[in-house]
């Protein structure tokens, strides 16, 4: 009878173990299923994304190349006149170029100093109960159309710089100061976000070596952020090199170099929309190829942030 017992407990325990096994086998393989299920979903939208990369170069170089192979590089360029309608036209974007840069250079002196202090203050200065009313109010600012930036600026910034400065409002300075407003909440937001990530043990280190607060966070904090903070410049410039639709309204559109910045200019990307609607043959290319230009501007822009990027982790 004892034997028969032992020989029924030891043919149940196999079984019993056999199962439990079966089972964390059976959710191992579902667990690996799922996890090679979201990685080639995740390989997937990568390729999405740097498809429409491709497909978009393609577009606009594509297009470029129609019209500069025609108008010519030098001339397209260089030249300084901009007559599409004219008997022969001219179709010189160096003053279209030169007015981006002038604006995006405006932009970037009002802009950067106000936002890295800004987003100092908020990480390392800023009280809790007033930096419950200004986040709010920084996130506000990125969530505003550019439309209405330009309507503001039309409807306050162009009427106070006429009353106080010479021209007529609409110049490349007030398109400083709008474009300096637009990139705040870029930069103020990434900056901040990079000054939290430093680890505390540095701040308290600069303390314990005797650094005042104020020194310990611009001699300690803000250096180790450098990074996080020069990504969101250079954010903050791609959001001024490629604005349309606020300094369509504020600038002046005029396409010729401005003597002094109360002129008028005209960038790139409102040359392009002004003209787009009525454009046709090679005009239209020639504004697909002002497009092609613009993207360079930002491709180089982004070459130039990951090398000095590269160079920051090398050394």
């Amino acid at each position: 009878m004892k034997e028969n017992l032992v020989s029924e407990k030891g043919r149940t325990a196999p079984s019993k173990l056999s199962w439990r096994t079966l089972r964390q086998r059976l959710r191992a393989n579902r667990k690996n299923l799922l996890e090679k299920g979201m990685a080639a979903l995740f390989f997937v939208a990568a390729c999405a994304s740097i498809l429409a990369v491709a497909l978009i170069c393609i577009f606009i170089f594509q297009g470029g190349y129609e019209a500069i192979s025609q108008i010519g590089l030098f001339e397209f360029l260089g030249g300084t006149r901009w007559k599409p309608t004219a008997d022969p036209p001219s179709f010189g974007i160096f003053p279209m170029i030169m007015g981006s840069i002038y604006v995006t250079g405006g932009a970037i002196l009002i802009g950067v100093p106000i936002g890295i202090l800004s987003a100092i203050f908020m990480a390392r200065f800023c009280p809790k109960r007033l930096y419950r009313w200004l986040k709010p109010a920084f996130e506000l600012l990125a969530g505003i159309p550019s439309i209405v930036y330009g309507f503001f600026g039309l409807m306050v910034l162009v009427p106070l710089v006429r009353q106080f400065f010479p021209g007529n409002g609409n110049s490349m300075f007030t398109a400083w100061i709008l474009l300096g407003i637009m990139i705040l909440p870029t930069i103020i937001g990434i900056s901040e976000a990079a000054l939290r990530a430093v680890p505390e043990s540095y701040y308290e280190g600069a303390l314990a070596l005797g650094a005042s607060h104020e020194r310990a966070v611009f001699k300690t904090v803000v250096p180790a952020a450098k990074s996080g903070i020069l990504a969101g410049v250079v954010l903050g410039i791609g959001r001024a090199i490629g604005e349309t639709m606020a300094l369509l309204w504020v600038c002046g559109n005029q396409a010729r170099l401005p003597d002094s910045i109360f002129d008028g200019v005209r960038t790139m990307t409102t040359n392009i929309v002004l003209e787009m609607g009525y454009a046709a043959d090679l005009h239209r290319q020639a504004l697909i190829a002002t497009g092609a230009v613009l993207f360079a501007f930002i491709l180089l822009i982004n070459a130039l942030f990951a090398a000095l990027k590269h160079k920051e982790m090398r050394s």
